[in-house]
Protein backbone atom coordinates (compact mmCIF):
# COMPACT_ATOMS: atom_id res chain seq x y z
CA UNK A 1 0.00 0.00 0.00
CA UNK A 2 1.21 3.49 -0.80
CA UNK A 3 2.02 5.48 2.33
CA UNK A 4 -0.52 8.26 2.02
CA UNK A 5 1.01 10.27 4.85
CA UNK A 6 4.08 10.78 2.68
CA UNK A 7 2.11 11.55 -0.49
CA UNK A 8 3.42 14.50 -2.47
CA UNK A 9 0.06 15.18 -4.12
CA UNK A 10 -3.09 16.25 -2.24
CA UNK A 11 -4.94 13.45 -0.46
CA UNK A 12 -8.73 13.39 -0.80
CA UNK A 13 -10.59 11.74 2.08
CA UNK A 14 -14.19 10.81 1.23
CA UNK A 15 -16.77 11.02 4.03
CA UNK A 16 -18.94 7.97 4.72
CA UNK A 17 -21.17 8.42 7.77
CA UNK A 18 -23.02 5.26 8.79
CA UNK A 19 -25.10 7.13 11.35
CA UNK A 20 -28.77 8.08 11.62
CA UNK A 21 -28.05 11.65 12.72
CA UNK A 22 -25.01 13.19 11.02
CA UNK A 23 -25.67 16.78 9.95
CA UNK A 24 -25.48 16.28 6.19
CA UNK A 25 -26.15 12.67 5.30
CA UNK A 26 -27.46 11.07 8.49
CA UNK A 27 -29.44 7.90 7.78
CA UNK A 28 -28.63 7.80 4.08
CA UNK A 29 -25.99 5.07 4.42
CA UNK A 30 -27.08 3.28 7.58
CA UNK A 31 -27.79 0.12 5.55
CA UNK A 32 -24.67 -2.00 4.92
CA UNK A 33 -25.23 -2.41 1.19
CA UNK A 34 -25.91 1.31 0.73
CA UNK A 35 -22.82 2.22 2.76
CA UNK A 36 -20.52 -0.11 0.84
CA UNK A 37 -21.91 1.03 -2.51
CA UNK A 38 -21.33 4.66 -1.56
CA UNK A 39 -17.79 3.92 -0.44
CA UNK A 40 -17.07 2.22 -3.76
CA UNK A 41 -18.56 5.21 -5.58
CA UNK A 42 -16.44 7.68 -3.62
CA UNK A 43 -13.32 5.70 -4.51
CA UNK A 44 -14.30 5.69 -8.18
CA UNK A 45 -14.84 9.46 -7.98
CA UNK A 46 -11.25 9.97 -6.88
CA UNK A 47 -11.05 9.48 -3.10
CA UNK A 48 -7.69 8.21 -1.87
CA UNK A 49 -9.30 6.81 1.25
CA UNK A 50 -12.80 6.50 2.70
CA UNK A 51 -13.41 7.86 6.20
CA UNK A 52 -16.04 5.70 7.93
CA UNK A 53 -17.77 7.16 10.98
CA UNK A 54 -20.32 5.60 13.30
CA UNK A 55 -20.97 8.41 15.77
CA UNK A 56 -22.23 11.89 14.92
CA UNK A 57 -20.30 14.83 16.36
CA UNK A 58 -22.71 17.51 15.14
CA UNK A 59 -23.58 20.20 17.73
CA UNK A 60 -25.71 18.80 20.53
CA UNK A 61 -25.38 15.18 19.38
CA UNK A 62 -25.76 12.53 22.07
CA UNK A 63 -23.02 9.95 22.37
CA UNK A 64 -23.63 6.33 21.45
CA UNK A 65 -21.97 3.45 23.27
CA UNK A 66 -18.90 1.69 21.91
CA UNK A 67 -20.86 -1.45 21.02
CA UNK A 68 -23.29 0.49 18.84
CA UNK A 69 -20.51 2.45 17.15
CA UNK A 70 -18.53 -0.72 16.43
CA UNK A 71 -21.58 -2.53 15.08
CA UNK A 72 -22.17 0.33 12.63
CA UNK A 73 -18.66 0.66 11.26
CA UNK A 74 -17.04 -2.77 11.43
CA UNK A 75 -19.03 -4.53 8.67
CA UNK A 76 -18.55 -1.55 6.33
CA UNK A 77 -14.80 -1.41 6.92
CA UNK A 78 -14.50 -5.17 6.38
CA UNK A 79 -16.36 -5.02 3.06
CA UNK A 80 -14.50 -2.00 1.72
CA UNK A 81 -11.10 -3.30 2.80
CA UNK A 82 -11.84 -6.67 1.19
CA UNK A 83 -12.57 -4.79 -2.03
CA UNK A 84 -9.10 -3.22 -1.90
CA UNK A 85 -10.29 0.23 -0.83
CA UNK A 86 -8.18 2.17 1.67
CA UNK A 87 -10.28 3.02 4.73
CA UNK A 88 -9.87 5.30 7.73
CA UNK A 89 -11.96 5.16 10.88
CA UNK A 90 -13.48 8.34 12.29
CA UNK A 91 -13.61 7.59 16.02
CA UNK A 92 -12.39 8.90 19.36
CA UNK A 93 -12.64 5.49 21.07
CA UNK A 94 -9.60 3.22 21.32
CA UNK A 95 -11.78 0.12 21.53
CA UNK A 96 -13.51 0.93 18.25
CA UNK A 97 -10.25 1.88 16.55
CA UNK A 98 -8.57 -1.36 17.62
CA UNK A 99 -11.38 -3.52 16.24
CA UNK A 100 -11.52 -1.66 12.94
CA UNK A 101 -7.75 -1.59 12.46
CA UNK A 102 -7.79 -5.38 12.88
CA UNK A 103 -10.41 -5.50 10.12
CA UNK A 104 -8.15 -3.67 7.68
CA UNK A 105 -8.44 0.08 8.35
CA UNK A 106 -5.36 2.12 7.45
CA UNK A 107 -5.70 5.30 9.53
CA UNK A 108 -7.39 6.56 12.71
CA UNK A 109 -9.08 9.95 12.36
CA UNK A 110 -9.60 11.07 15.96
CA UNK A 111 -11.67 14.23 16.40
CA UNK A 112 -10.53 14.48 20.02
CA UNK A 113 -6.83 14.42 19.24
CA UNK A 114 -6.41 11.63 21.77
CA UNK A 115 -8.09 13.51 24.63
CA UNK A 116 -11.34 11.53 24.74
CA UNK A 117 -9.68 8.15 25.30
CA UNK A 118 -6.19 7.98 26.84
CA UNK A 119 -5.77 4.43 25.49
CA UNK A 120 -5.90 5.61 21.87
CA UNK A 121 -2.18 6.40 21.79
CA UNK A 122 -1.35 2.81 22.72
CA UNK A 123 -3.62 1.42 20.02
CA UNK A 124 -2.13 3.68 17.35
CA UNK A 125 1.44 3.07 18.50
CA UNK A 126 1.04 -0.71 18.51
CA UNK A 127 -0.67 -0.70 15.11
CA UNK A 128 1.92 1.64 13.60
CA UNK A 129 -0.88 3.36 11.69
CA UNK A 130 -1.28 7.05 10.83
CA UNK A 131 -3.21 9.09 13.41
CA UNK A 132 -5.06 12.33 12.68
CA UNK A 133 -4.98 14.53 15.77
CA UNK A 134 -7.77 17.07 15.48
CA UNK A 135 -8.00 20.19 17.62
CA UNK A 136 -10.74 19.55 20.19
CA UNK A 137 -11.86 21.00 23.49
CA UNK A 138 -14.87 18.89 24.42
CA UNK A 139 -17.76 16.75 23.25
CA UNK A 140 -20.60 17.99 21.03
CA UNK A 141 -22.93 19.03 23.85
CA UNK A 142 -20.41 21.48 25.31
CA UNK A 143 -18.34 22.64 22.35
CA UNK A 144 -20.18 25.94 21.83
CA UNK A 145 -19.34 27.12 25.35
CA UNK A 146 -15.68 26.33 24.73
CA UNK A 147 -15.32 28.56 21.65
CA UNK A 148 -13.39 31.34 23.41
CA UNK A 149 -9.97 32.50 22.18
CA UNK A 150 -7.72 35.53 22.28
CA UNK A 151 -5.96 34.51 19.06
CA UNK A 152 -7.61 31.40 17.66
CA UNK A 153 -4.80 30.47 15.26
CA UNK A 154 -2.05 30.77 17.85
CA UNK A 155 -4.06 28.89 20.47
CA UNK A 156 -5.13 26.11 18.11
CA UNK A 157 -1.54 25.75 16.97
CA UNK A 158 -0.27 25.56 20.54
CA UNK A 159 -2.95 23.12 21.67
CA UNK A 160 -2.27 20.89 18.66
CA UNK A 161 1.43 21.06 19.51
CA UNK A 162 0.68 19.73 22.98
CA UNK A 163 -1.33 16.85 21.51
CA UNK A 164 1.58 16.04 19.21
CA UNK A 165 3.99 16.04 22.15
CA UNK A 166 1.69 13.70 24.08
CA UNK A 167 1.53 11.32 21.13
CA UNK A 168 5.31 11.36 20.70
CA UNK A 169 5.81 10.77 24.42
CA UNK A 170 3.50 7.73 24.17
CA UNK A 171 5.72 6.26 21.48
CA UNK A 172 3.78 7.19 18.34
CA UNK A 173 6.21 7.77 15.47
CA UNK A 174 6.43 11.36 14.24
CA UNK A 175 5.98 10.24 10.64
CA UNK A 176 2.59 8.72 11.55
CA UNK A 177 1.07 11.98 12.80
CA UNK A 178 -1.33 14.26 10.90
CA UNK A 179 -2.95 17.35 12.46
CA UNK A 180 -6.34 18.95 11.80
CA UNK A 181 -7.46 22.43 12.98
CA UNK A 182 -10.96 21.10 13.72
CA UNK A 183 -13.10 23.65 11.91
CA UNK A 184 -16.40 24.08 13.71
CA UNK A 185 -15.35 22.17 16.81
CA UNK A 186 -15.48 24.73 19.62
CA UNK A 187 -15.11 27.44 17.01
CA UNK A 188 -17.32 30.19 15.62
CA UNK A 189 -17.59 31.04 11.95
CA UNK A 190 -15.08 33.85 12.48
CA UNK A 191 -12.65 31.36 14.02
CA UNK A 192 -13.04 29.05 11.03
CA UNK A 193 -12.27 31.85 8.58
CA UNK A 194 -9.22 32.92 10.58
CA UNK A 195 -7.86 29.38 10.61
CA UNK A 196 -8.43 29.12 6.86
CA UNK A 197 -6.69 32.43 6.16
CA UNK A 198 -3.69 31.58 8.34
CA UNK A 199 -3.41 27.88 7.58
CA UNK A 200 0.32 28.12 6.71
CA UNK A 201 0.96 28.83 10.40
CA UNK A 202 -0.37 25.35 11.19
CA UNK A 203 1.51 23.80 8.27
CA UNK A 204 4.67 25.26 9.81
CA UNK A 205 4.30 22.86 12.75
CA UNK A 206 6.00 20.40 10.41
CA UNK A 207 3.25 17.78 10.23
CA UNK A 208 0.81 17.02 7.41
CA UNK A 209 -2.41 19.03 7.84
CA UNK A 210 -5.88 17.66 7.10
CA UNK A 211 -8.51 20.30 6.31
CA UNK A 212 -12.23 19.58 6.61
CA UNK A 213 -14.70 22.33 5.73
CA UNK A 214 -17.10 20.20 3.71
CA UNK A 215 -20.70 21.47 3.79
CA UNK A 216 -20.22 23.04 7.22
CA UNK A 217 -22.69 25.51 8.62
CA UNK A 218 -20.36 28.52 8.38
CA UNK A 219 -20.35 28.06 4.60
CA UNK A 220 -24.14 27.99 4.66
CA UNK A 221 -24.21 31.31 6.51
CA UNK A 222 -21.72 32.86 4.10
CA UNK A 223 -24.06 31.93 1.24
CA UNK A 224 -27.28 32.99 2.98
CA UNK A 225 -30.11 34.35 0.86
CA UNK A 226 -31.48 37.90 0.96
CA UNK A 227 -33.64 37.01 3.95
CA UNK A 228 -30.62 35.74 5.86
CA UNK A 229 -31.57 32.08 5.52
CA UNK A 230 -28.42 29.92 5.37
CA UNK A 231 -27.83 27.92 2.20
CA UNK A 232 -28.89 24.26 2.73
CA UNK A 233 -26.15 21.63 2.85
CA UNK A 234 -26.86 20.46 -0.72
CA UNK A 235 -26.02 23.94 -2.01
CA UNK A 236 -22.62 24.26 -0.34
CA UNK A 237 -20.56 22.10 -2.70
CA UNK A 238 -18.99 24.89 -4.77
CA UNK A 239 -17.93 26.68 -1.59
CA UNK A 240 -16.52 23.41 -0.24
CA UNK A 241 -14.47 22.91 -3.41
CA UNK A 242 -13.14 26.46 -3.13
CA UNK A 243 -12.07 25.98 0.50
CA UNK A 244 -10.39 22.69 -0.39
CA UNK A 245 -8.34 24.12 -3.25
CA UNK A 246 -7.32 27.14 -1.17
CA UNK A 247 -6.29 24.86 1.70
CA UNK A 248 -4.13 22.71 -0.55
CA UNK A 249 -2.59 25.83 -2.10
CA UNK A 250 -1.77 26.96 1.44
CA UNK A 251 0.08 23.71 2.12
CA UNK A 252 -2.55 21.27 3.42
CA UNK A 253 -1.70 17.60 3.02
CA UNK A 254 -5.29 16.57 2.41
CA UNK A 255 -8.96 17.51 2.48
CA UNK A 256 -11.95 15.68 3.92
CA UNK A 257 -15.05 16.09 1.74
CA UNK A 258 -18.49 14.64 0.98
CA UNK A 259 -18.46 15.45 -2.75
CA UNK A 260 -15.29 13.76 -3.90
CA UNK A 261 -15.66 14.20 -7.66
CA UNK A 262 -15.97 17.99 -7.58
CA UNK A 263 -12.97 18.31 -5.28
CA UNK A 264 -10.85 15.79 -7.21
CA UNK A 265 -11.64 17.60 -10.48
CA UNK A 266 -10.69 20.99 -9.04
CA UNK A 267 -7.44 19.64 -7.62
CA UNK A 268 -6.62 18.08 -11.01
CA UNK A 269 -6.96 21.55 -12.55
CA UNK A 270 -4.79 23.02 -9.79
CA UNK A 271 -2.08 20.45 -10.48
CA UNK A 272 -2.31 20.84 -14.26
CA UNK A 273 -1.62 24.56 -13.88
CA UNK A 274 1.57 23.88 -11.95
CA UNK A 275 0.18 23.53 -8.39
CA UNK A 276 0.30 27.29 -7.71
CA UNK A 277 0.84 28.33 -4.12
CA UNK A 278 -0.73 31.11 -2.11
CA UNK A 279 1.65 34.00 -1.52
CA UNK A 280 1.82 33.22 2.20
CA UNK A 281 2.68 29.56 1.57
CA UNK A 282 6.15 29.61 0.03
CA UNK A 283 7.99 26.57 -1.20
CA UNK A 284 6.77 23.06 -1.99
CA UNK A 285 4.68 21.26 0.59
CA UNK A 286 6.61 18.58 2.35
CA UNK A 287 4.79 15.33 3.01
CA UNK A 288 6.07 15.27 6.58
CA UNK A 289 8.86 16.54 8.74
CA UNK A 290 11.67 14.34 9.95
CA UNK A 291 11.02 13.08 13.50
CA UNK A 292 13.67 15.40 14.91
CA UNK A 293 12.31 18.45 13.08
CA UNK A 294 8.77 17.61 14.10
CA UNK A 295 9.61 17.33 17.78
CA UNK A 296 11.62 20.57 17.70
CA UNK A 297 8.87 22.57 15.97
CA UNK A 298 6.22 21.16 18.29
CA UNK A 299 8.13 22.18 21.40
CA UNK A 300 9.05 25.59 20.03
CA UNK A 301 5.37 26.29 19.40
CA UNK A 302 4.43 25.29 22.94
CA UNK A 303 7.21 27.46 24.40
CA UNK A 304 5.66 30.42 22.61
CA UNK A 305 2.31 29.97 24.39
CA UNK A 306 1.37 32.77 26.72
CA UNK A 307 -1.28 35.24 27.75
CA UNK A 308 -4.70 34.86 29.23
CA UNK A 309 -7.58 33.46 27.22
CA UNK A 310 -10.32 36.04 26.74
CA UNK A 311 -13.85 35.53 25.51
CA UNK A 312 -14.41 36.22 21.85
CA UNK A 313 -17.79 37.17 20.47
CA UNK A 314 -19.70 34.04 19.48
CA UNK A 315 -21.18 35.59 16.35
CA UNK A 316 -21.96 32.89 13.85
CA UNK A 317 -21.38 30.01 16.26
CA UNK A 318 -20.41 26.91 14.38
CA UNK A 319 -20.50 23.27 15.32
CA UNK A 320 -18.56 20.15 14.49
CA UNK A 321 -20.97 19.33 11.65
CA UNK A 322 -19.99 15.70 11.46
Amino acid sequence: MTDLVRAETPVVMGVLNVTPDSFSDGGRYADLDAAVAHGVRLRADGADLIDVGGESTRPGAERVDAETETARVLPVVRELSAAGIVVSIDTSRARVAEAVLAAGAYLVNDVSGGLADPDMARVVRDAGCPWVLMHWRGHSREMRELATYTDVVTEVRDELSRRVDAALAAGVAADRIVVDPGLGFAKTAAHNWALSARLPELVDLGFPVLFGASRKSYLGRLLADAAGEPRPTAGREAATVATSVLAVAAGAWGVRVHDVRGTADALAVWQATGSPRLVTATGPRRATASPAEAVTRSRQAEAATGGTRAAEAATGASGGDR
